[in-house]
């Protein structure tokens, strides 16, 4: 899930590294393609080898994460209305979603006006 993938990405920066692979989860590859818009990752890509399916994640060298904040656990999701959709860091962080029409950043739900889980901030 999405709570293994940022440290993965995060640590694989700070290795220095160019790619890597992550196991595949629709929902990794939704929050890839989130991150992807948003300029952190360069691009991230299902593939498989045998009957094993694997994300690849190429990073983006000139935008590195700083940090992030998991918001919703499996012991708690926090959910947040259209209306209650702030900016992170003051518009310099990312906020994303799990709605009714997919994975979406915090801009992406406040202009398409709908709510949902509120899974992380990154920035």
């Amino acid at each position: 899930m999405y709570w293994d993938l940022l440290p993965r990405i995060k640590n694989a920066e700070m290795a220095g590294k160019n790619s890597f692979l992550a196991p595949f989860s629709k929902m990794d590859h939704a929050v890839s393609e989130v991150l992807r818009d948003a300029g952190y990752v360069k691009d991230a890509q299902k593939k498989t080898t045998g009957k094993k399916h694997f994300l690849e994640i190429k990073l983006n060298p000139k935008k590195m994460i700083e940090g992030f904040k998991i918001i919703s656990k499996l012991s708690r999701h926090v959910y947040v209305d259209s209306r209650n959709i702030r900016s992170v860091r003051n518009g310099y962080g990312l906020g994303v979603f799990s709605t009714s029409k997919g994975i979406l950043g915090n801009k992406e739900a406040r202009k398409q006006r709908v709510g949902g889980e509120y899974l992380f901030e990154i920035w």
